[in-house]
């Protein structure tokens, strides 16, 4: 019994293995090619998260987002944007499994940035501040964002509105960047602040 399930098991592996290999989505898959541009050997890994209006988003090449990710301009399908593209990814770019850019003005993101898992960027927030209104119903603002070449962000990282992120820059594990933060340097924390520089 124990080689028969040992073989079975063998199956469900490669059954997953191949599912994922084709489910991944490239520049030359039907999918690939409803983004703004995704460059040569750039890969969404399979199974992604939510992908939304990909016609504002202009990845570069060698670039990588593992499993569960989420890119995103606008937060509905067929939402028209003010802006084009609205998302910006560099080439040699590596993001974590589980990890979300959501964009509705601009991010811009450089080359050979790499992310830990779960990580996410945007560029808008919600208002709060009429206690008459549900949150929901505010004005929502937003804020450009910039990452620049070289970056590192560690796991659960989030990035927030108005945000610059210089070159070659190290952010912490679970820190919350609501700031810029200089070339060359290493933040932490929730907020972020930069704890030494390079």
């Amino acid at each position: 019994m124990t080689g028969i399930k040992r073989a079975a098991g063998e199956v469900v592996h490669q059954g997953r293995d191949l599912v994922v290999e084709l489910g991944a989505i490239g520049p030359d898959t039907r999918r690939g090619r409803r983004f703004g541009y995704l460059g040569r050997n750039s890969v969404i890994c399979f199974p992604p998260n939510t992908l939304f209006n990909e016609q504002y988003i202009h990845i570069g090449e060698s670039t990588l987002f593992g499993p569960q990710a989420t890119l995103s301009a606008g937060m509905v399908p067929g939402q028209d944007m003010v802006t084009d593209p609205v998302i910006t990814v560099g080439d040699r770019c590596l993001f974590g499994k589980g990890s979300g850019i959501v964009g509705h003005l601009e991010i811009r993101v450089g080359n050979d940035v790499w992310t830990g898992h779960h990580v996410y960027i945007t560029d808008q927030n919600h208002g709060y501040e009429d206690l008459n209104l549900p949150i929901s119903r505010q004005v929502m603002p937003e804020r450009p964002v910039s990452i620049g070449d070289g970056t590192w962000l560690g796991h659960g990282t989030v990035v927030l509105p108005g945000v610059n992120i210089g070159h070659h820059v190290v952010v912490g594990a679970n820190s919350v960047v609501t700031r810029d933060l200089p070339d060359n340097c290493v933040a932490a924390g929730v907020p972020a602040r930069v704890i030494k520089h390079l």
